[in-house]
């Protein structure tokens, strides 16, 4: 008996300011094509702005603090990938840069920041790792394949999510969302 290998995309894009939103359009292309819930996908396509946008916006490694004027000639790539296992799309995005991100409490005034703490807040799980055979980090979230509210009291979960430490690599859980920041994110992704 054969397993039917699970439904997988992979995208690799140059790591200019158009890269985000060819990425929320390749998201929901392809999550469409496998038949995905609406909800689920507005929810993928956040976690893929989020991540995109910090593939695209964090310099790397070897290019320390360059702007993005002395960097224009020499863009690179980072990859996505979108994969569904189980009950659950993961997305994945590899990028060049190695530091670990890094999940912070932000004011209500930031301006920014708060990219991390968004995909913690609306995934199911999320973690990263040192890329395997290349330079750089991946990292990955989990949302539900059901969009949460469509699941029943019982699936739940029977306690909050918590935060693990910043050293952990493995899969990490979210913090209680703040309600107020999430929505105001939101507004502003939509007004943007």
């Amino acid at each position: 008996m054969s397993q039917t290998p699970h439904p997988r995309d992979r995208l690799t894009l140059a790591d200019t300011p158009n890269a985000v939103g060819l990425a929320r359009l390749h998201t929901a292309d392809v999550l469409s094509r496998w038949g995905v819930h609406s909800d689920t996908i507005e929810t993928v396509q956040l976690l893929v702005s989020e991540l995109a946008t910090n593939a695209v916006r964090h310099p790397k490694e070897d290019e320390g603090h360059a702007s993005l004027f002395s960097t224009w000639g020499r863009a690179q790539t980072f990859e996505f990938m979108l994969e569904i296992i189980g009950d659950v799309v993961r997305v994945s995005v590899w990028d060049r840069d190695a530091r670990p991100p890094v999940l912070k409490e932000v004011g209500v005034e930031a301006t920014g920041g708060r990219g991390i703490f968004i995909v913690a807040a609306l995934s199911r799980r999320w973690g990263h790792h040192p890329a395997r055979g290349t330079a750089g980090k991946v990292v990955w979230a989990e949302v539900g394949l059901v969009p949460t509210r469509q699941v029943s009291e019982d699936e739940r979960p029977s306690h909050p999510p918590r935060r693990s430490s910043a050293s952990t690599l493995g899969a990490t859980r979210a913090a209680e969302p703040d309600t107020n920041v999430i929505g105001r994110v939101l507004v502003g992704i939509r007004n943007a």
